[in-house]
């Protein structure tokens, strides 16, 4: 009678082909990140060297043509208070409105929004490019 019993062989994964996988996907995905840009409305902004971090409510962008617009919907001066009105009602805290100025905009127009924000109730943060004053 035999009784040994037979050795078994385990199974193996390999692992080799699974570092390569990963790679390629933290590059894909690195390369997506990269190409959503939240700011759909190309502006060059003014340059400044420090950076504040806010939470933002809602942004209104100034292109250089004075064109306004609420995220990505293009509204004039006037129409502005009444599309950040619905915003700015569903934010709990203090609410903040961001103004995406091109630096070619007049300081006019800036402070427009700044006015429309602050009868709002709304504090007004302005964007800049943080790589440097100019």
């Amino acid at each position: 009678m035999n009784l040994s019993r037979r050795h078994r062989e385990e199974a193996e994964i390999d692992a080799g082909p699974l570092n390569d996988i990963l790679f390629i996907l933290l590059l894909f995905f690195l390369i997506v990140s990269t190409l959503a840009n939240p700011n759909v409305i190309k502006l060059s902004q003014p340059k400044s060297k420090s950076d504040t971090k806010a939470k933002q409510t809602v942004v209104v962008s100034i292109d250089a043509n004075k064109q306004f617009y609420v995220g990505t919907t293009r509204v004039t001066l006037d129409q502005l208070k009444a599309r950040l009105q619905p915003f700015l009602a569903r934010e709990t805290d203090q609410p903040s409105v961001v103004i995406n100025a091109d630096r070619s905009v007049p300081v006019d127009d800036v402070v427009a929004v700044m006015r429309v924000a602050r009868d709002l109730g709304a504090r007004t943060i302005l964007a800049v490019d943080k790589n440097g004053a100019q």
